[in-house]
């Protein structure tokens, strides 16, 4: 099994505005070998409950990766050749990377975006 190349937008703050709110620039970052799949019931029941929002997506995140996933914006294109955009819903669920066999050790949910 094989993941695809996602787009993950990085946040950066690059200064406030006139009322103090933090101002961002995203910066588009490639991940690969990223699972995207269908959210279990269980799934879409906790990120309702905690979250009150819909979950469209659970994304695999490969070992070895450092980016920031909490609150981000992620791309990638369809097998029909559509680009899918999503924004992620709470925290993710990581695993210990020695302790969990193949080479995904992250679960990020998230919810389409239109």
């Amino acid at each position: 099994m094989r993941g695809m190349t996602v787009t993950l937008y990085a946040k950066t703050q690059t200064g406030t505005d006139p009322f103090g709110a933090p101002v961002w620039e995203e910066t588009p970052v490639p991940v690969e070998n990223v699972l995207v799949g269908q959210p279990t019931t269980e799934e879409l029941t906790e990120a309702a409950d905690l979250y009150g929002k819909r979950v469209d997506f659970v994304l695999g995140i490969p070992k070895g990766d450092g980016n920031e996933w909490q609150d981000r914006t992620v791309e990638w294109t369809a097998a029909d050749g559509r680009t899918v955009r999503c924004e992620t819903v709470g925290f993710p669920v990581m695993g210990v990377e020695a302790l969990v066999p193949g080479p995904w050790h992250k679960k990020v949910r998230c919810r389409k975006v239109e």
